[in-house]
């Protein structure tokens, strides 16, 4: 097991803690990675698109002119597809984009991303986010500490943390519950609560 260093909100070393290998310092497989990213995308996907179809057009119940002698097609309602103003056929309808994906595959791939982390020098741990109020310019104070512009920050449930990071660009606090692949690739570096960090290891590891 590898050890890293335990910071407080300064970046001042305070401990040392050791990593799982089987988490944090395991095989990155890409192409798992990039399975789990289009998964997560197409489960946030709205899918509330839709046009109306000559059944949900208004008006065109009463033939528009006669059957013969006008010289123009033939036509049974100003609703038809080939008509201005008129239904449209093969129209997107509102539709479910999620799919489902094994365990196994979700589980490898957030091992994948946190692995790639550490072996990137971008995953530190703290030792608490003991934060008395909110405000954001503690977690602006701890960015320009750590040197980073963009970190996912998980601790236990603390509003403190969330509401002020909320208001910060390159901030995101969630529980370690919320980690997952996408936010992992989207902020640069990953800085976690020591708590955080051994829950996370017991939850990967089963």
């Amino acid at each position: 097991m590898a050890n890293v260093d335990v910071y407080n909100l300064q970046k001042e070393k305070v401990a040392e803690t050791e990593l799982a290998d089987a988490v944090f310092n395991a095989e990155i497989k890409e192409h798992l990675v990039r399975d789990v990213v289009v998964w997560q995308l197409a489960k946030r996907r709205q899918g509330t698109a839709a046009v109306k179809n000559r059944a949900k057009v208004k008006g065109g119940s009463a033939k528009p002119w006669r059957q013969k002698g006008t010289g123009r097609a033939r036509s049974g309602t100003s609703r038809s597809p080939i008509w201005r103003g008129g239904g449209t056929i093969f129209g997107p309808k509102p539709r479910k984009y999620g799919y489902s994906l094994p365990k196994q595959v979700r589980r490898q791939a957030l091992i994948s991303v946190l692995s790639q982390k550490f072996q990137e020098g971008k995953l530190f741990v703290v030792q608490d986010f003991a934060l008395e109020s909110i405000k954001t310019k503690r977690i602006a104070d701890l960015f320009a500490a750590f040197a980073v512009k963009s970190a996912m920050l998980v601790a236990e449930d603390n509003r403190e943390l969330t509401l002020s990071a909320r208001n910060l660009k390159g901030a995101l606090a969630v529980n370690q519950n919320g980690v997952n692949v996408y936010d992992l690739l989207k902020y640069d570096y990953l800085i976690l609560s020591d708590e955080s960090l051994k829950k996370i290891e017991g939850a990967l590891q089963k």
